[in-house]
């Protein structure tokens, strides 16, 4: 089976960060969990500006396409979302570091521009030129990184990665020129994902290199991991609340995937809080956030077309409703610690920033529409940082940092490991762990996140850049994973996979019987509670 050409350098770096969390282990970590600690305010600043970068230039690109009227404006706020990086750099880097980093990254921001205009031309050399702009800058960028971080984020890896965001942004634009939208908000969505999966890399790196500027914190908690995770669904919800809105007012074809994304998302969403809160949390999630939410917007945008004033008005209300209804949803789930109260004042707020941006879209002229966007697309990332931070506050003992260690435990000790479908809580010889992705399954695959795996057995990790490789050592057992290749390496013999890698909330997810067979674990599935205990005989 082959490998999506996106993974491989996904894989890069999801595999690099239980080497940068070992690094980072020794640290004085505090063994309160939360979500506001140095580090994991700086992955989640990536969070932000990363995504909003993704964002922006897919919305610019598929305006300036469509020939619209706000394609300027998208460009514009393109162009500003990469100067609100610079002071950013300039914190960690100083201004000399500030400087080329702005050199390097305001000027991409126009080969995309440029390959637009190819395309809309039919111009295959002028697409061609755009093209090898873009890989040019990827290697500049990524070599770039890889200096700024003294290496703790290796240059090639870098350049992989930001050689893979410029690809995922053109496969996007490309479907779309195509009409092909479900494909193009099915990439959207998949790029969206990268970014923080992106972030988690470089803040870990960050934090890692310079341990003393982030008060010897680490990005990579369970508590950080759960506030990027809230921060990614939020923000996705926010930007594909908007583009449809502004799609269905336009009656445009692509309206139909737009629904169909936010349908992906709702259900992301209803995975993640059932991880937390059971079946029955997630089914009572669903339930609010569709009913008086999205299906309201759809009827918004069908009275305005047919100019039903009265029909608005009641669709509005609806949205009055939902934000009532999901801060005491949000209210009671967290016991209170997100108060009910300031629950429903910040999803009436949100709700308020969605309408005001189709509001600003109806008019002659669109001013103001990219403010209040990025205005409304950055205030979800508050939004995640306040559930994130309520969640941990009840529930702490599921997001414990583990003790400093300078070496990995000894594997001969662990004889069983328990997981269940949807459910991050894991048993390892009897004892309760938390896993940063819940197992699930895909194409009658059960996939477990590879990063959950490593640090549950001891696993080293090893990147080898020189040739793209990662190396897992376990007691005696090593597995090597040649990065764009279907094909790893277990203690010597070649093996080739029988279901795709991939990455799920920024994580790579690998095939659970497969890999824990090949390390000569068992793995024993039961059904009643979809449950699987791997066991190990010594």
């Amino acid at each position: 089976m082959k490998m999506k050409k996106w993974l491989a350098p996904v894989l890069s770096l999801s595999l690099l960060l239980p080497a940068l969390a070992g690094t980072q282990s020794v640290r004085a970590e505090s063994m309160k969990p939360g979500v506001e600690t140095p580090a994991v305010e700086l992955r989640a600043g990536l969070d932000y500006l990363l995504s909003e970068h993704f964002t922006l230039a897919v919305v610019s690109m598929t305006k300036a396409y469509d020939g619209a009227s706000d394609a300027a404006s998208a460009q514009a706020a393109l162009d500003q979302n990469a100067k609100d990086m610079v002071p950013a750099i300039a914190s960690i880097y100083g201004d000399a570091g500030a400087k080329e980093f702005d050199r390097i990254f305001a000027a991409h921001n126009g080969y995309t521009d440029k390959y637009v205009t190819a395309v809309k031309s039919k111009d295959m050399t002028g697409q061609t030129a755009a093209r090898n702009e873009l890989e040019a800058f990827a290697k500049e960028f990524g070599s770039f990184l890889g200096s700024a971080t003294e290496g703790n984020l290796p240059a090639a890896a870098a350049q992989d990665v930001v050689r893979t965001h410029e690809k995922q942004v053109l496969e996007v634009f490309d479907s779309y020129a195509a009409g092909n939208y479900k494909a193009a908000y099915t990439e959207f969505r998949e790029g969206l994902g990268f970014m923080f999966g992106v972030s988690d890399a470089l803040a870990g790196a960050i934090s890692t290199q310079l341990p003393a500027k982030f008060n010897q914190t680490r990005s990579d908690t369970p508590a950080g991991d759960l506030r990027s995770a809230l921060n990614h669904l939020a923000a996705e919800h926010y930007a594909l609340a908007v583009l449809s809105m502004q799609k269905g007012f336009d009656t445009s074809p692509a309206y139909a995937a737009l629904l169909e994304a936010q349908d992906g998302n709702t259900n992301d969403f209803t995975a993640a809080i059932t991880s937390i809160y059971g079946a029955e949390g997630g089914a009572a999630f669903k339930k609010v956030w569709t009913g008086d939410h999205i299906f309201a917007q759809d009827e918004i945008i069908k009275a305005v077309l047919a100019g039903d004033t009265a029909a608005i008005s009641k669709a509005r209300a609806k949205l009055d409703a939902f934000s009532v209804a999901f801060g005491k949803f949000l209210g009671t789930a967290t016991g209170e610690n997100l108060p009910t109260a300031g629950a429903t004042a910040a999803i009436a707020e949100h709700e308020k920033l969605v309408l005001e941006a189709f509001d600003i879209y109806q008019s002659s002229n669109k001013t103001g529409l990219y403010d209040s966007f990025r205005k409304g697309y950055s205030f979800m990332f508050g939004v995640g940082k306040a559930l994130g931070g309520a969640i941990v506050t009840q529930k702490p003992d599921l997001f414990q940092v583990k003790p400093p260690v300078t070496q990995p435990e000894n594997p001969n000790n662990v004889t069983t490991i328990w997981f269940q479908l949807g459910n991050k809580n894991a048993q390892i010889n009897g004892k309760n762990a938390m896993m940063d992705v819940a197992p699930y399954v895909k194409n009658g695959t059960t996939f477990v996140s590879l990063r959950t795996l490593t640090n549950t057995l001891g696993a080293n990790v090893q990147y080898v850049p020189a040739n793209k490789t990662v190396e897992l050592r376990l007691g005696e057992d090593k597995v090597v994973f040649w990065l764009g290749k279907n094909v790893i390496q277990v203690n010597g013999a070649n093996v080739t996979l029988d279901a795709v890698v991939h990455i799920k909330d920024g994580r790579t997810q690998v095939p659970l019987r497969f890999i824990a067979e090949w390390l000569g674990w068992n793995v024993n599935w039961k059904q009643s509670n979809q449950s699987a205990t791997l066991t190990k005989t010594m």
